[in-house]
């Protein structure tokens, strides 16, 4: 299953029943779990891990060093990609930096499409869509189960939480907060994800909660601290809300609003 153009470098360790395309190329330090598929003209390289049942597809970059002036050495700089992932062609995902915590991750079940980017030291979580083109910069935060618009570009230290929406050829500058839409240049808040909400199973009762809430964080006139104060009042026992709450707080770039 592994083609005989493939050159693998003898340190590299290759799970049972791993499939490697023509002309393919796994460099040392590279860990290829079971199951996974490898496209021709793939491009591995080491510290990277990943796991079981991944797909991924012709001319990706997958471990390369980061496009870091400050990178000197491969060493603390690692590469970590989850279960279950599609990478689909020209895809690029690099290494982390040492001062960067030295981790570029990607979790479980992520569906990523053609010529995206993600950069060094970024977090991705599991179950997320990048349409094409999505590109994030250096140490981009993107919890689970958000969904990137095709042409959609993040700027370093930005995060988007959980559910978040991009729409087409967004500009993200500041954090997207879980469950909101995001649109244009640069990216302001549209609507509250209701469709991805609904997809996921949450209940109709919390999905008009969060409307609300939406609505107190960006229809009423009021400023962030006055929002989040409603916000807590209301959020009573809502996971969901308290988490919108907390996500905000945490913010360190503010919030699109």
């Amino acid at each position: 299953m592994i083609d005989s153009t493939a050159l693998i470098h003898p340190d590299a360790e290759i799970g049972d029943d791993v499939a490697i395309g023509p002309w393919s190329t796994v460099g040392a330090d590279v860990k290829i779990g079971a199951g996974t598929w490898i496209g021709s003209h793939v491009v591995l390289k080491g510290p990277t891990q990943i796991g079981t049942n991944n797909k991924i597809y012709h001319f990706c970059s997958i471990g390369e060093d980061p496009q870091d002036k400050k990178f000197k050495s491969a060493s603390d700089s690692r590469l970590v990609i989850g279960a279950g992932n599609v990478i689909r062609e020209y895809c690029s995902i690099n290494r982390g930096t040492p001062h960067g915590g030295g981790v570029t991750s990607l979790g479980d079940d992520n569906w990523i499409m053609a010529y995206c980017h993600v950069a060094h030291d970024c977090q991705v979580g599991s179950h997320t869509i990048f349409a094409n083109n999505s590109t994030l910069a250096g140490h981009v935060e993107i919890h689970d189960f958000v969904i990137l618009g095709g042409f959609t570009g993040v700027h370093q230290f930005c995060r988007m939480g959980d559910g978040a929406f991009s729409a087409i050829a967004a500009i993200i500058v500041k954090d997207v907060p879980p469950f909101i839409m995001v649109e244009g240049n640069t990216a302001h808040a549209r609507a509250i994800n209701r469709e991805g909400l609904k997809r996921r199973g949450v209940d109709k009762d919390v999905i008009a909660k969060l409307k609300r809430a939406y609505k107190t964080l960006y229809r009423e006139g009021l400023t962030l601290q006055e929002a989040l104060t409603r916000l807590k009042v209301g959020a009573g026992d809502v996971p969901e809300i308290v988490q919108l709450v907390n996500f905000i707080e945490e913010s360190e770039r503010g919030i699109v609003r």
